[in-house]
């Protein structure tokens, strides 16, 4: 048997655990879309790169439409301190001046997206990167953030998109020829301008419009977790509520959170957060029992 050099090999107990339990989710998933917000750790360690597209490949192979929807933000980051520029975030949002937007399409719709398609057809797949330009897939209009303070004045943080339509056409005629769609978060407007919009949500609407039946999230932590550090293995939405009421939701996990929300509400099956540092956690949660994160649900 060949495998990818390098590649994290699962250790024997969860190789017997993968094969012994995934028939049943097999059988309940095959032909179903699976959206994947790819991020954090995974997106960065060499070892973890190659388990992620070995198990989108695999997940594909089994019958299974995974769709990637990637993010970028220390790649983008590490480009524009070369440029002499700081990166800044407003309630989870990048900052995006005229000059930073140039950084993040050349960054996000080039170079890393081209890795990302170039990693998974070396593990066996057939990868076509996508920005939302391509086929109308996604129109957006510039974001304006609340503004507790002044409901009035909202923050206006430049060149960042709100969704306003996505169009899968594109999306499913690459499903249908077995292709993976890797999806870069870069909106376009009516006047043809840019709009850089964030991963999580991107992949939140994604999965709502081709009523998907998992959205899974990869993160840098277990899932989410409470003030005390431990992991939530499951969240309503109510109990979310009241995690943004007391602040143990914030920053970065804001829109991540909102997003996996909205999707759950709106017809996707099933919601997680998962640990991007874990190897193959994609196969672990989609094809076992155990699960590698938090699960988040409508009720």
């Amino acid at each position: 048997m060949t495998s990818l050099p390098d590649t994290p090999r699962l250790e024997s107990h969860i190789v017997s655990q993968v094969l012994t339990e995934s028939l049943p989710y097999i059988q309940r998933f095959h032909g179903k879309t699976i959206v994947i917000k790819y991020g954090g750790n995974a997106m960065t360690d060499v070892l973890l790169q190659r388990s992620f597209a070995h198990d989108v490949v695999l997940l594909k192979l089994i019958g299974l439409n995974p769709i990637v929807v990637h993010g970028g933000g220390p790649q983008i980051d590490a480009a524009l301190k070369r440029l002499g520029k700081q990166g800044t975030f407003i309630q989870g949002m990048r900052v995006t001046d005229a000059e930073t937007m140039e950084v993040v399409e050349w960054v996000l719709g080039g170079q890393v997206q081209q890795d990302i398609v170039m990693m998974i057809n070396e593990a066996g797949g057939k990868a076509v990167g996508l920005t939302g330009k391509d086929g109308g897939l996604i129109r957006a209009k510039k974001k304006l953030m609340a503004n507790e303070n002044d409901p009035n004045s909202p923050f206006d943080i430049g060149m960042v998109g709100d969704i306003t339509k996505v169009d899968p056409s594109v999306v499913k005629a690459l499903q249908d020829d077995q292709f993976i769609p890797v999806i870069s978060p870069i909106g376009f407007g009516e006047d043809g301008l840019a709009y850089n919009i964030n991963a999580d949500v991107v992949a939140g609407k994604m999965a709502e419009v081709l009523i998907a039946e998992k959205l899974l999230m990869m993160t840098n932590t277990p899932g989410v977790l409470d003030k005390d550090g431990n992991l939530l293995r499951e969240l309503s939405a109510k109990t979310i509520d009241a995690l943004f009421a007391d602040g143990t939701i914030s920053g970065g996990m804001l829109p991540k959170i909102s997003s996996a929300l909205d999707a759950a509400r709106n017809g996707v099956r099933s919601v997680h957060i998962v640990d991007g540092r874990v190897p193959h956690c994609l196969l672990l949660e989609v094809l076992t029992d155990q699960g590698v994160g938090t699960m988040i649900s409508s009720r």
